[in-house]
């Protein structure tokens, strides 16, 4: 990981690239995962990003928005988007295949700052599309897992159907070195095997936290907030 504060990508961040939709796949109803590579291969292996940075995606004809990175910059190459259709340039981009191409540019924000967290435990506290930026901290936390204490996840959703990245997290709770809590509000399936409540719920199955030692990272429904900080 380059340092925080220099130009971390040698791509120009105000010309859009050329990309290729690699995959493309819904993760719930309204919830679409993209992954994308830059066609110029030199370009797409250089452009470095933190985890907690957005990037510009554009669509002819219908526009640009910013979209939060879901990949982690350990994996260089690739790049991946967790995706709510909300609008014009959502809408044509849903409408979009494999091989298709978008215009890219970026990366923009600060991001996290990694290189502080190095040697502190890590709490990462989501729910519903809050997963979309955090992710690429959990991915990055776990491919370089020598560089951190204890990683925990806590993830609540409103029913199971919109838990987003739901099977990637289950395999997750199978690591000894993460320790993985899941819940939703609402169980409507009757099939859920995991815990049911708000993700607050999940604060009693963590062990003990060392408030001075931790890092909590938090991103969900603006109601979520005053109960995680509470």
């Amino acid at each position: 990981m380059n340092r925080q504060n220099k130009q971390l990508t040698h791509v120009n961040p105000f010309v859009p690239q050329p990309a290729r939709i690699v995959r493309a796949y819904y993760l719930t109803e309204d919830v679409k995962f993209f992954q994308v590579r830059i066609v110029d291969m030199e370009k797409a292996l250089s452009f470095e990003y933190l985890p907690g940075q957005f990037a510009m995606i554009s669509v002819l004809g219908a526009g640009e928005a910013p979209f939060s990175l879901s990949s982690t910059p350990s994996r260089p190459g690739l790049l991946e988007f967790c995706i709510r259709k909300a609008g014009a340039v959502t809408n044509a981009l849903f409408r979009m295949k494999e091989n298709d191409l978008i215009g890219l540019r970026g990366p923009y924000g600060n991001g996290f700052p990694i290189e502080r967290m190095y040697n502190k435990d890590i709490l990462i506290i989501v729910g519903g599309l809050g997963v979309a930026p955090l992710r690429s901290v959990l991915l990055y936390c776990l491919d370089n897992r020598d560089q951190f204490r204890r990683v925990s996840l806590l993830h609540g959703a409103k029913r199971p159907a919109e838990m987003i990245f739901c099977e990637e997290f289950f395999a997750l709770k199978e690591r000894e070195d993460l320790e993985c809590h899941l819940a939703v509000d609402d169980d409507d399936t009757g099939t859920w095997t995991e815990n049911i409540g708000v993700v607050t719920t999940l604060f009693s199955l963590l062990k003990e936290i060392d408030p001075v030692n931790t890092y909590a990272l938090v991103c969900g429904p603006p109601v979520m907030y005053k109960f995680v900080i509470k």
